[in-house]
């Protein structure tokens, strides 16, 4: 493999963590705590956003 192959997917690996870091800031916590502070939304419905958003996260990232 060559440098310039290397450096591309670290690049790649770089990119797509912080996707997975923005996927589990806004629909992992950002409605979780906007909830807790009482927001009007369905707490089940909320729950499971974040449930599938934290799952997102975890796939994009490993």
């Amino acid at each position: 493999m060559s440098l310039v192959h290397n450096e591309r997917t670290k690049l790649s690996a770089t990119y797509l963590n912080g996707i997975a870091i923005a996927v589990m800031a806004v629909g992992g916590l950002a409605p979780v705590v906007s909830v807790l502070n009482g927001g009007a939304a369905p707490a089940l419905g909320i729950a499971a956003v974040s449930v599938i958003c934290f799952a997102g996260s975890i796939t994009l990232n490993s």
